[in-house]
């Protein structure tokens, strides 16, 4: 065999075992997610992360939206509280398998169902910091792990964030230490918009 032919064979090897491997690409998507209460409504980015199975979608929860629910059908009381609370910052991130399995288990996490929960509820909030425009680092005050208990396909937290400037964007920042897909950022470039 001659040493052209050779390399054309490597050639075909090589790309044919190519061809064969499932394609994971790892995608970045936006849309936007609508908030609506009380006939008051918002529009909010949503940005989606995909790494492998493993799907991330982070939104920033309309603060007026929040105190609304909050409140429970006083909406006079929204825009003083929500002048109060303008450095405050909630983004919801969402985290779902393409599948639907329960990302909970240990095949996912490496820890055992409890000890994931667990670390979804309380220890999950050290992964979380966000960057400002003003290039100010805010670490993540607190978390709540909404349950679902298996009824719905994915796992929600909210995140709250304190002392930012209202005018500023933000970028989210996570470190999966939960799932091991390292470093994630959602880059806010618009606040959420009152309709």
């Amino acid at each position: 065999m001659t040493k052209n032919a050779l390399h054309l064979l490597f050639g075909v090897v090589l790309l044919f075992s190519f061809s064969c491997k499932k394609d994971i690409t790892d995608y970045k998507s936006e849309d936007y997610k609508f908030y609506n209460f009380q006939q008051q409504g918002w529009k909010s980015k949503r940005i989606t992360q995909s790494i492998g199975q493993l799907n991330y979608s982070a939104t920033e929860v309309p603060i007026q939206y929040y105190i609304l629910k909050s409140l429970n059908n006083v909406p006079e009381q929204v825009d003083s509280l929500a002048s109060v609370n303008s450095h405050e910052r909630i983004v919801e991130i969402e985290f779902q398998h393409e599948e639907k399995s329960d990302l909970l288990q240990e095949e996912f996490t490496s820890k055992n169902y409890e000890e994931s929960v667990k670390y979804m509820s309380f220890e999950i909030t050290e992964d979380f910091s966000v960057v400002t425009s003003s290039n100010d680092t805010i670490k993540c005050s607190g978390v709540h792990f909404e349950r679902n208990f298996k009824v719905a396909p994915f796992k929600r937290l909210l995140l709250y964030f304190n002392d930012i400037n209202p005018n500023d964007n933000i970028k989210l920042i996570y470190h999966d230490q939960l799932f091991g897909n390292g470093v994630i950022k959602f880059d806010f470039q618009e606040t959420p918009l009152k309709l």
